[in-house]
């Protein structure tokens, strides 16, 4: 395969995982369009994708990360208990997420569907506390937010950006927190979905090295795309990514039963 493709790829996910507009829907309309076979490389290449982000949350909040064992603030139970339903979910619904959910359709309606929360969240959030404030309860309503991006186009960072702005959280100490919560995450579900297609299905090297370079991609976008969005959400709103994805979500509608 195509070593450009796979760092375009990169690009995609290294934007998309951090940017409000699902990361793991704009990879099943960028598999589509260039025919990147969904059974035989699909799922493979975005679990090797996201293991790049992975790599950016963990360079980007490397600091932030030894505090939670440094400091008794209690923030790693709550890494926990927020990390705790996506993982339930994920296990549970597995094989629907692998198969029935990677549908366009659904794609472009969790896109428009989900932005009407981002309004509410914006004109609801108080936007008063930082994630040192939060509680065990509010860790379990920003993971059970995550949860929902289980289903393509609703978006890891915007569901629970939307949760913490829900509870108060400055808008970028919102995002601070998502970004951190989605570390065990993507660790778990990008391994684990990882080393299952290694092991069961029959890859070359050029195959391999085509992973890699999407994930060294996705990890250089994804670390570049944390840096500025936390810049740009200390000043600004979530409302022109609600644009953004109404714009897609319909486009994908029209194009899914046309």
């Amino acid at each position: 395969m195509n070593y450009l493709l796979a760092i375009l790829a990169g690009a995609v996910q290294g934007l998309t995982e951090f940017l409000p507009i699902s990361s793991t829907g704009h990879l099943i309309i960028f598999e589509k369009i260039f025919g990147i076979s969904q059974t035989e490389f699909g799922l493979a290449f975005d679990a090797s994708l996201h293991l790049g982000t992975l790599l950016a949350i963990a360079v980007f909040f490397y600091k932030d990360y030894l505090k939670v064992f440094k400091v008794k603030n209690g923030l790693i139970a709550k890494l926990a208990v927020g990390t705790l339903p996506a993982v339930i979910f994920g296990l549970l619904l597995e094989t629907q997420i692998e198969t029935t959910f990677r549908q366009t359709w659904i794609v472009g309606l969790s896109l428009i569907l989900f932005s009407f929360v981002f309004i509410l969240a914006e004109k609801l959030g108080r936007q008063i506390k930082t994630k040192e404030k939060t509680t065990i309860v509010d860790s379990l309503a920003v993971g059970l937010f995550q949860s929902l991006a289980l289903i393509p186009g609703i978006s890891r960072s915007g569901s629970t950006i939307s949760a913490g702005l829900f509870l108060g959280l400055k808008r970028e100490e919102a995002a601070k927190f998502a970004f951190m919560l989605a570390g065990p995450v993507i660790a778990g579900a990008g391994l684990k979905k990882f080393f299952e297609v290694i092991t069961t299905q029959t890859l070359g090297s050029s195959d391999l090295n085509f992973f890699l370079v999407g994930m060294i991609s996705s990890a250089i976008f994804g670390y570049l795309t944390i840096k500025y969005f936390l810049k740009y959400l200390s000043t600004k709103t979530l409302y022109p990514f609600v644009i953004y994805r109404v714009v897609l979500g319909v486009i994908l509608l029209i194009a899914a039963f046309m």
